[in-house]
């Protein structure tokens, strides 16, 4: 199988996944990125069983009107049963990297109001340690060198995301060849760095399942 093929299996195993989930009340929370694109369209189909939608980025909710899907303001709903996203990377304890569309704060914030995240990915993203893929950090413009700086501390290679603007109105640091030893604390230690917004790591907050697309179906981890 290709990797869209991949992509394309474990989006509709989510939509399967969370079906028993729904009812005319139920919110669902939409993730950002080219696996998250394919939920949508699979979740168009059941449109009717559930009230609506909260979506992580502008682009999710084009996406999702397109298809006559609600989509509410976060603060206007008081509870999403399930969230739907993709990663850039996880490992075996389901702690994962993402911000590879520059939607992290934005995934980060309908992550922590949701009961249940269900990441979906293939199986090129699953690692032992996080890192190879290169650590998004969502910056407020001005502290962009002081953050740059702070990261070479931190034994990382910032590097700027050129013409990449977020829906916050932030920039985007790109940092490479952290060594991700311990998740939950590396997480903790760049929040802490003035001038960041948020960073990629989901850590402290990770996926509750990791539905894994493999030529061989897909496989459902848990914590």
């Amino acid at each position: 199988m290709t990797q869209d093929e991949l992509k394309q299996a474990v989006a509709k195993a989510a939509v399967e996944y969370i079906l028993p989930m729904l009812d005319r009340d139920t919110i669902v929370g939409v993730g950002t990125g080219s696996t998250a694109n394919l939920f949508i369209d699979a979740l168009a189909k059941h449109k009717h069983t559930f009230d609506g939608t909260v979506a992580s980025s502008e682009a999710s909710a084009e996406r999702l009107k397109g298809h006559g899907i609600p989509v509410y303001e976060l603060n206007s709903v008081s509870e999403i049963r399930v969230y739907v996203d993709g990663a850039d990377e996880s490992d075996h304890h389901l702690h994962l990297i993402k911000g590879g569309g520059a939607a992290l704060t934005r995934e980060k914030i309908v992550v922590a109001c949701s009961d249940l995240f269900v990441c979906i990915a293939d199986e090129s993203k699953l690692v032992n340690v996080l890192g190879d893929f290169p650590l998004p950090v969502e910056i407020i413009p001005m502290a962009r060198g002081h953050v740059a700086r702070e990261m070479v501390k931190l034994g990382g290679d910032p590097v700027y995301r050129e013409g990449v603007v977020t829906d916050n109105g932030n920039h985007i640091l790109d940092v490479y060849n952290l060594e991700i030893l311990d998740p939950i604390a590396l997480e903790k230690s760049i929040d802490g760095i003035v001038g960041v917004v948020t960073n990629g790591l989901f850590a402290k907050r990770s996926a509750d399942v990791l539905l894994l697309a493999t030529k061989d179906g897909v496989k459902t981890l848990k914590k």
